[in-house]
């Protein structure tokens, strides 16, 4: 019991640290592109890994790692990106929060999970509850935001799941170097072909390219992945929604933004769907 709680409070850390994501992005990088903010969250954090671990995948891991590289990182960031850009971030924080939904599903199709209707209750709770967080009256939709996120979601879905079924015989750590580099290898072509160039960077951008790569990537993905080997995808999917929560609660202490009654209620029912979550996949028991 002790040893399955702590796993849960270590890989809980990734998501709540995710949730800082928008406003680093915001308020230390506006004006940079999405996918070279992708490439440079990705590429050097895992060059840095790597030079750390010395072990490059061999054999079959070669594709194994560049499908995962793309899903959780080439892919899932871009689209994170795009829809921060284009969307308020409360409003993309929602939208990519329909990922616990999908998981479950895909989970059962790709891994032979067990359907547990009250996973599905506890995901759909969790939404119900990042929407009443960030979905104010002020919130605008874009279209093309909308359906950045709603890609995001789905490709880092099928990522979690398939980082559940492909477990390399290497450390966590070198599992996580081969993905972040192999993402950020395959934004390379993308970032030179679709993005204009960055601005001259000033201290405020290194600090938040520093803090989006060495801590909301390759700290936070190795807590990740650790918990993804160690728990059902469904479970460790739901904690996603401490991520927007995260995102709210930063924009309160630090931009000045009121929680509202309905956000206070929709602290609490996220994490009261992640308690139910995590219950209805049995994360809780030793």
């Amino acid at each position: 019991m002790k040893a399955r709680t702590s796993d849960l409070l270590l890989t809980a850390i990734a998501p709540a640290i995710w949730g800082s994501t928008y406003i680093v992005t915001t308020e230390f990088l506006p004006g940079f592109p999405p996918m070279t903010v992708a490439l440079l969250r990705a590429l050097p954090a895992g060059l840095l890994l790597l030079l750390i671990v010395r072990q490059l995948p061999a054999g079959r891991w070669w594709p194994r790692v560049f499908v995962l590289g793309a899903l959780n990182f080439s892919v899932f960031w871009s689209m994170l990106f795009i829809s921060a850009y284009r969307l308020p971030g409360g409003v993309a924080a929602t939208v990519g929060a329909v990922q616990p939904l999908i998981v479950v599903f895909i989970a059962a199709a790709l891994l032979g999970s067990r359907l547990r209707w009250p996973a599905v209750l506890a995901a759909a709770l969790g939404l119900a509850g990042v929407a009443l967080l960030v979905l104010t009256p002020r919130a605008s939709l874009d279209a093309v935001g909308v359906a950045a996120g709603l890609a995001g979601a789905v490709s880092m879905a099928f990522g979690t799941v398939l980082t559940r079924k492909w477990q390399p015989p290497v450390s966590l750590l070198t599992f996580t170097a081969w993905q972040l580099t192999a993402g950020g290898l395959l934004l390379i072509p993308v970032a030179w072909a679709l993005d204009p160039a960055i601005p001259v960077p000033t201290a405020g951008n290194l600090f938040g390219l520093a803090w989006l790569g060495l801590i909301g990537a390759a700290l936070t993905c190795f807590l990740m992945f650790r918990g993804i080997s160690r728990i059902d995808p469904a479970a460790v999917s739901l904690l996603g929604f401490l991520s927007p929560t995260t995102a709210v609660l930063l924009g309160w202490v630090f931009l000045n933004q009121a929680l509202s009654v309905a956000q206070a209620a929709g602290v609490l029912l996220v994490i009261g769907s992640i308690w139910l979550g995590q219950r209805a996949n049995g994360a809780g028991r030793g």
